[in-house]
């Protein structure tokens, strides 16, 4: 009898663990190994037995991400953000409170790890960080400039609270952002301008977080202090792409954010591109420095010309001679 009911005892813990496994619903959290790491917490809900989540980097700017799609088949847990262009696959293991897995995202791959925790023992979220003065014009109160790793992958410019970093960016990809040129508008400049990459990592001598012209005059600073950027604007006949209305007029509509929130270029890899908060001359500028291979101009606003074949031209943004 003592023998059947020992028996009973362990099989009762069994079907509990086992369902335990099957249940994504609370606060996981992990740190994703990718350069000096990335803390991430998920919050994940059930609701009508559709699992939700919602995703912060908290080591980043920590506003909420939705996730677009959640799912656990099995011990397989699967998620991706496809603004981001972000996937997961991971594995639970038994005991319900551990996944391993990886995430991929612009064709990297890195291991993140999650651990289920309590609310109490959640990573602290921080809440929005403070503005820049609009009106400051910061610079640098201290930077460090060093060589890239050879096998880091892919580029990155990044605020996290008041540090600004620029990763794997060689010296025309820094100038093209600070000055908003197209690489075909710098003119003049070393062959390392566009072979060396470098790593910039810095705290501006304003406090608060900078918005993106202030990112610009941070990165200018960098470039005429440090790397002794010497340069001058002048006129020239460009092949551009022209932004002009539709016969049908714009489809888009007005943002629902603040002036002073920031706003969102979001492309993913299979060509989806999400914009939020953007003049057109900031979806110019973002359109010129991250997606077409040449200068983009508002159209609407200035004179172009067509030339055969080659699109239109423009006497616009004047080119950089370093």
């Amino acid at each position: 009898m003592k023998q059947a009911m020992i028996g009973l005892v362990a099989l009762a813990m069994f079907v509990g663990g086992a369902l335990q496994a099957q249940d994504l619903a609370g606060n996981w959290q992990g740190t994703l190994q990718a350069g000096s790491g990335l803390r991430i917490v998920m919050k994940v809900t059930k609701d009508d037995g559709k699992l939700r989540g919602v995703s912060y980097s908290i080591d980043q700017d920590g506003q909420p991400i939705a996730i677009t799609s959640i799912s656990l088949q099995g011990s397989a847990v699967n998620f991706s953000i496809k603004p981001l262009d972000l996937t997961y696959v991971g594995t639970l293991n038994p005991d319900g409170n551990t996944i391993l897995g990886n995430q991929m995202q612009h064709g990297e791959t890195h291991t993140l790890n999650f651990q289920r925790v309590s609310e109490e023992n959640t990573w602290a979220i921080p809440g929005p960080p403070k503005a820049m003065a609009a009106d400051a014009k910061p610079k640098f109160d201290v930077a460090t400039v060093k060589p890239s790793n050879p096998d880091q992958q892919g580029k990155l410019f990044d605020i996290r609270g008041r540090q600004v970093m620029a990763i794997n960016m060689n010296v025309n990809d820094l100038i093209t952002y600070a000055y908003g040129l197209h690489s075909k508008q710098i003119v003049g400049g070393p062959a390392w301008f566009g072979s060396d990459k470098f790593d910039i990592d810095g705290v501006p001598d304003v406090e608060g977080q900078p918005n993106n012209q202030q990112m610009r005059l941070l990165i200018q600073d960098v470039l005429t202090q440090r790397f002794m950027l010497k340069f001058h604007h002048d006129q020239k006949e460009l092949s551009v792409y022209a932004l002009s209305l539709g016969k049908d007029g714009p489809k888009m509509t007005i943002t629902a954010n603040k002036p002073s929130d920031a706003g969102n270029f979001l492309l993913n890899g299979f060509g989806d591109l999400m914009v939020t908060n953007y003049s057109m001359k900031d979806f110019c500028d973002e359109m010129q420095a991250a997606v077409m291979d040449k200068p983009v101009v508002d159209g609407r606003r200035i004179a172009v010309f067509p030339v055969g074949g080659e699109g239109t031209t423009a006497k616009q943004r004047p080119e950089c001679t370093a």
